[in-house]
């Protein structure tokens, strides 16, 4: 039986979205295009089209914006790529900067 002095509780709760940070490709005159293309496709999921035009970009301008992610999954994905780049024995250069 409810009294007249009930409380009613009023919940509020709302979902933060996690900041996000631009994952940034840098542009070196060593890395093949080749190489940067299949990096886009396989870390970043980008489609072949996309994937050639954001090489074109960063090499042109020297840098582009890849990739937008919350922090621990941008530097997954650059960690990743470096890892892959050391191993094949390229200089490629990525950064994280929040965006």
């Amino acid at each position: 039986m409810a009294t007249k002095d009930a409380v009613k509780e009023r919940t509020d709760s709302r979902i933060k979205e996690p900041k996000q940070y631009n994952v940034i490709m840098l542009n070196d005159d060593f890395t093949s295009m080749e190489f940067v293309v299949n990096v886009l496709i396989d870390i970043f999921h980008k489609d072949q089209v996309t994937a050639q035009a954001l090489m074109l970009n960063v090499h042109k301008k020297g840098q582009a914006v890849v990739g937008k992610y919350p922090y621990d999954i941008a530097v997954t994905k650059v960690g990743t790529a470096l890892a892959r780049a050391k191993e094949q024995g390229f200089p490629f250069r990525m950064t994280v900067e929040e965006a």
